[in-house]
Parts: C-alpha cells; structure tokens; sequence
C-alpha cells in the first residue's frame, strides 16, 4: 500500500478561501499547493505529479473552465470546482467540459473533505490511507462518516455544529486548540464570528456530553489559548 500523502493543487485567488480550504486540506493530511492564477496552476501540474485539482470558476486572466479543459488534455487527474456561480447551467458546463463535482460557496469544512475523499477514492479505483474516519477518545468514538459520537452509555444527541466542534477537539485529543481553530472547523470558511460564540456552543456541548451519561469534563478549558478533549 502507497503510504505518501496525496498531493493536492488549490486553484482560487481569494485569499479567504485558499487559506480555508488549505487549511482544511493540511490538517487532513493531505500535502496542498496554492495558486492564484490558471498559468501558475498548469506549470505546476507539468512539474508536479498531482491526485487532485480543486479549481475556482472565476479566474484572472484564463477562467476555471479553460484550465479544466488544458488539464483534462494532459491527465485524467480529478478536478473539484469550487464557485459563488451555483446555477444548474453553471454546474452542467463544469462537468461536460472534464469537471469531476461541484462544490458551491459558501460551504463547511465537513462537506469540502467528503467531497475530496470520494474523488480520491475514485481516482485510485479504491480506498486510500486514512480512510477510516472513526476517532476514539476516552471512551467516546466518533464516526464521521455515519455522523455519530457514542460510547458506553449510548449515542450523544449533537447538532451539526456541536459535532464539528467536538471532531475537531477529538481529533486533536490531548492538545489545546484556539477559539479561532474551532471556528473555521465548525463554521466553516464563513467563519468570521465572535469567538464568544464558541464558549457558547462548546458549554452546550457539555450539557450533551452529560445529558447523555458521560463527564462532561472531557471537554477542558485551557485559559488564555482555548480548549482541550482528554485523551
């Protein structure tokens, strides 16, 4: 089994989103290259070997549909459009044209790596390192794929948010990850908010944890940085 990560290429010139998406893709595990422009993107897919393009539509100069159509001559590399333009015409021309799926802004975090996995996995005809998306903690495993957390005492009854919110901490178990992490894994790359907003939602996370039988404490205040899942 081939063990290296697989390498990614970010095509987009808002800065917001390539730092999101980047973001999102590097705590994955997966290697990401940026750029902000179709010319700078075709050097480096000549240069590079890469499992992944994921390309905006609205581009300086050559335009996410042009790019798609020289890369799609040169490799069959799956290419994920990212776009404001989310009209059933727009997403049509992106798939005719070599496109491989359509993400629409603005999207979550969750929803950005589902997409990428299933690409990945069809790119190499199978499954691929990391795929099992199961973490466990303390007692508690969460299943991101089936959208779970339970453990001896039973499933936790979470919203979308507060399971982000807990996928991030539990992935990072022992570690204290900030306020500002916590908001771009669970809002998103919208995630311009308070970060009050995140004591908010983190001490309803822990009336969930307790409601449903577990410590509640597992979930840790560090002051001054943020907070931290017990491993």
């Amino acid at each position: 089994m081939n063990d290296t990560p697989n390498r990614i290429l970010v095509v987009d010139d808002e800065p917001s989103i390539t730092e999101f998406v980047s973001y999102a893709l590097k705590k994955e595990g997966f290697y990401t290259d940026v750029v902000d422009n179709g010319e700078e993107a075709l050097a480096l897919a000549t240069k590079n070997s890469y499992d992944l393009f994921v390309l905006d539509i609205m581009l300086p100069g050559m335009d996410g549909y042009e790019l798609c159509r020289r890369l799609r001559s040169k490799t069959t590399v799956p290419v994920l459009f990212l776009s404001a333009r989310d009209t059933e015409l727009d997403k049509v021309v992106g798939l005719e044209i070599g496109g491989d799926d359509y993400l629409a802004k603005p999207f979550g975090v969750r929803e950005l790596i589902a997409r990428v996995r299933a690409l990945l996995r069809r790119g190499s005809g199978g499954d691929f390192p990391g795929a099992s998306h199961a973490i466990t903690a303390s007692g508690i495993t969460l299943d991101e794929d089936a959208h779970t957390a339970s453990g001896e005492h039973g499933e936790i009854d979470l919203t979308p948010r507060e399971f982000e919110l807990l996928a991030s901490l539990m992935k990072n178990a022992g570690k204290v990850v900030s306020r500002e992490d916590l908001l771009r894994d669970a809002w998103g790359w919208e995630y311009l908010t308070e970060t009050k907003t995140v004591d908010t939602h983190i001490k309803r996370l822990r009336d969930k944890i307790e409601g449903a039988g577990y410590d509640p404490g597992l979930v840790e205040t560090v002051r001054g940085y943020g907070y931290r899942f017990k491993q």
